[in-house]
């Protein structure tokens, strides 16, 4: 019992910590610098910026949910 209250309590610990990178990751003053005159594969470096943290915000949390059901 003591054991899964501690996994609960890390996993809870996580999650915030995964919440707080994503505020960080979509607030202003990050976001400015992705906004260059620079492309990457020919498309602007903002939009190519946003989606890569958002695929990785979901990656992350995906592990971390899938860690939790499997045990």
């Amino acid at each position: 019992m003591k054991d899964q209250n501690r996994r609960h309590h890390l996993l809870a610990q996580r999650l915030l910590a995964l919440f707080a990178a994503g505020v960080l990751l979509f607030n202003f003053p990050l976001l400015q610098v992705w906004l260059a005159p620079h492309t990457l594969w020919g498309l602007p470096l903002l939009p190519v910026a946003l989606f890569g943290a958002w695929l990785g915000l979901i990656v992350l949390l995906a592990l971390l949910m899938e860690r939790r059901a499997g045990g």
